[in-house]
């Protein structure tokens, strides 16, 4: 579009004038359409993503608060590192946390699981099971589900034995960030399951190791629901 403009911006008749061209609109053409939308459909995606994460990452801070004392039929501890029958310091405080609520009268029966590592004399099922007796918790109301390498696998035993026993409800017992992930696994497997997470013991020690188990079972629980396979992540939080 052109348009004469006065240079005199008192309306001198005898002012020069001279031709103004307004600039075309840019064009952004199919390419330059195209990376517009695709950057924000990028920039959708990584919002997205840090939505689900985030989420995902709340909802195992709010179940690891939960302790629920409500009866079961047994009492599951998840297995951790054994040493030659010893119990790490993780898996002391989970069996700890198994016999206290079996004095309560939560449940009848206490099932400990997991199985061993190359070179291991022990099963931590086994090392799990000669650590409640000397606690008190008399052999009889033990049982001992000696397989499974990761979390996954150890529900899906329990899962298997229990059921063939005619019994489906339990109150599930590991470290407070490992609560969702087992429950939700508990569940898929059949049972019905609750959790009561142990209160001591390297997992919550320290504000370092909380941070850490929770950015650990974050990535485990989705990666989970996406394949449903297991991650067990290493801990470096303390043993």
């Amino acid at each position: 579009m052109n348009s004469t403009v006065d240079r005199d911006p008192y309306g001198d008749p005898y002012g020069e004038t001279y031709e103004y061209t307004e600039p075309e609109p840019a064009r952004l053409g199919f390419f330059g359409t195209l990376g517009r939308w695709t950057t924000r459909l990028v920039v959708g995606v990584v919002l997205m993503g840090l939505v689900v994460v985030g989420g995902t990452a709340v909802r195992v801070w709010q179940v690891a608060r939960i302790d629920d004392h409500t009866p079961a039929q047994a009492i599951v501890v998840l297995g951790a590192a054994q040493y030659s029958g010893t119990p790490s310091s993780v898996f002391e405080a989970r069996l700890s946390q198994a016999a206290a609520l079996y004095e309560e009268g939560v449940a009848p029966e206490i099932v400990t699981v997991g199985g061993k590592q190359e070179g291991d004399l022990y099963t931590e099922a086994a090392s799990g099971r000669n650590y409640l007796i000397d606690q008190g918790v008399p052999a009889d109301k033990i049982i001992a589900v000696e397989q499974g390498s990761d979390t996954l696998e150890s529900i899906e035993a329990v899962s298997e034995t229990l059921r063939a026993q005619g019994k489906s409800s339990v109150v599930l017992v590991s470290d407070p960030w490992h609560s969702l992930r087992t429950r939700t696994m508990a569940r898929d497997a059949g049972l019905e399951a609750w959790t009561s997470p142990t209160r001591t013991g390297p997992a919550v020690y320290t504000r370092e190791s909380q941070a850490h188990g929770i950015a650990r079972e974050t990535g485990a629980l989705l990666w989970y629901q996406l394949t449903h396979f297991t991650a067990d992540f290493s801990y470096t939080a303390g043993q």
